[in-house]
């Protein structure tokens, strides 16, 4: 007796192995992005009034000292000449080590307000606010909490190294506007991607599916090339967050499900991040020599002429003078190693152990012949900074415990401004060169913070303690740092005031 073979369904797949192929099922997330609290206007609205305060007090007395401070010597006229002439003048006394886009930005106070310290200061102060403010922004939506987000930008105002680095006509505070502007942009570029790839879902194959344009990712390429027209240093935050946007793509894909979410990422990210955060950036770059292009005296400008035979003839001569200039700038920051009274590792900056002495006046006296210090040092607020380095070891728990992704933003911007400076120790160095990194040290203390004070599932007292805990570093923060503010502004103090705030023979 035959035995019939069961009717194959119309529901039932012939083979289902295909569709095992294409599509996977989406694996849970260790820690997914946290979603932005609701409270957009009421955020709005308290960083508005933690920026305008933040610039308030970055403007209050910023005229003083009228005279050229520390490298003021250099950037200052250096942006009147690209004013007048569209270049810095190639004296034959001075080296032009830079690139032009800092000095452009002192050119435009000088501009407005005029040749005086108020003009050459404005644009220090205003880009030193904008950086509380995106960081506020970016640590809200790195944290879900519009509290911490404060949390972050207020830290970041009551930073006594911010405060002074707002307040002088140097180029640092400009690289760590554009540096954290840029990070901001990526991690908006990151979310998108992720509620575009959550949105379309039903079309996941094993290598994705097309995303259309990433505005957020080509704005950061402008504002990392921005950084790198600024000063050198901007290039090693351009090329790890790079690696970390890529990386973001694949964690996405892979959360998605798709079946091979290396391919997917090369195929469906790789092409635009090249585009993005290679082409753009250096074509920004490019762009900030528009006046070193067009100037017959520039430094360099007539290199390739005045050297005919060299490789490369099919390339423009202005190009391949660029280069050659570049080439000269690079073996003068590597050779850099003249001694200097405040110069520092990068190991003491992380402890403020060699802060920089802005501005001290001699020969000071009061109505009754007693001494007068005025003293402008550029000091980090020791109670905040003294937690930079157990914070950042707190990151590295978060991310091997937690695959933390905010430990992932603040660690991998801390490895890229301040680890790199261990790679030439025998250079002379000074503590500004670490103020790229500072906003992100101070979003890991921010993250020690949010562990402090609990999750938002916690008991009602477990969170009110960790509040409680919270404000109290907050107060200890802003009392240390209006304690340490008439150092920090060159204010009138007696000698035995002043001694009260020199903690160590190192800050003399």
């Amino acid at each position: 007796m035959a035995v019939l073979a069961p009717e194959r369904t119309e529901s039932a797949p012939e083979d289902p192995a295909p569709a095992r192929r294409r599509r996977r099922p989406p694996r849970p997330r260790r820690q997914a992005v946290r979603p932005l609290p609701g409270d957009r206007r009421l955020a709005a609205v308290l960083t508005a009034l933690l920026g305008l305060a933040t610039l308030v007090s970055r403007l209050w007395g910023i005229s003083y000292p009228q005279d050229l401070v520390f490298d003021e010597a250099y950037y200052p006229p250096e942006g009147a000449e690209l004013l007048e002439l569209g270049y810095e003048y190639n004296r034959g006394y001075t080296f032009i080590v830079h690139p032009p886009l800092g000095k452009w930005l002192i050119a435009a106070g000088e501009h407005l307000v005029g040749y005086e310290s108020l003009g050459w200061r404005l644009p220090s102060a205003i880009a030193g606010t904008i950086a509380v403010v995106v960081l506020t922004r970016l640590a809200r939506r790195l944290t879900g909490s519009t509290l911490l987000g404060l949390v972050a930008g207020l830290l970041l105002a009551l930073d006594g190294f911010s405060f002074t680095l707002s307040r002088i006509g140097l180029l640092d505070v400009f690289l760590q506007v554009f540096v954290v502007s840029a990070v901001a942009c990526l991690v908006v570029d990151r979310d998108r991607v992720a509620q575009r790839v959550r949105d379309g879902a039903d079309r996941v194959t094993a290598t994705g599916f097309r995303l259309g344009p990433r505005g957020w990712r080509i704005a950061a390429g402008v504002l990392f090339g921005c950084a790198c027209g600024v000063k050198w240093s901007g290039v090693w935050f351009l090329a790890a967050f790079a690696v970390l946007s890529l990386w973001w793509d694949r964690a996405t894909w892979r959360e998605a499900g798709a079946a091979r979410p290396t391919v997917a990422t090369l195929r469906r990210g790789l092409p635009g991040a090249t585009w993005a955060l290679a082409a753009v950036p250096v074509l920004t770059y490019l762009a900030t020599f528009v006046g070193w292009f067009r100037g017959e005296n520039a430094q360099g400008r007539h290199w390739a002429a005045q050297n005919p035979d060299t490789d490369w003839p099919f390339v423009p001569g202005a190009l391949r003078a660029l280069w050659h200039m570049h080439g000269e700038w690079l073996t003068f920051h590597s050779g850099l190693s003249s001694p200097h009274p405040w110069e520092s590792g990068p190991w003491s900056w992380i402890v403020d152990g060699r802060p920089i002495l802005l501005w001290n006046p001699q020969g000071l006296t009061d109505a009754a012949g007693g001494q007068i210090v005025r003293y402008i040092l550029m000091l980090g607020t020791p109670t905040l900074w003294w937690l930079f380095l157990p914070a950042t070891l707190w990151l590295l728990w978060r991310i091997v415990a937690r695959h933390d992704r905010a430990a992932g933003v603040a660690a991998t911007a801390i490895a890229a401004g301040w680890l790199t400076w261990f790679l030439n120790t025998d250079r002379t160095m000074f503590i500004f060169y670490m103020a790229p990194a500072v906003p992100f040290f101070v979003l890991a203390v921010t993250l020690v913070l949010q562990d402090v004070l609990g999750r938002p599932g916690a008991s009602t007292f477990r969170r009110q303690v960790g509040l409680g805990a919270v404000c109290l570093y907050l107060a200890v923060v802003a009392m240390t740092f209006v304690f340490f503010h008439p150092v920090l502004t060159g204010a009138p103090l007696s000698h035995a005031e002043w001694l009260q705030r020199m903690w160590f023979p190192s800050w003399f």
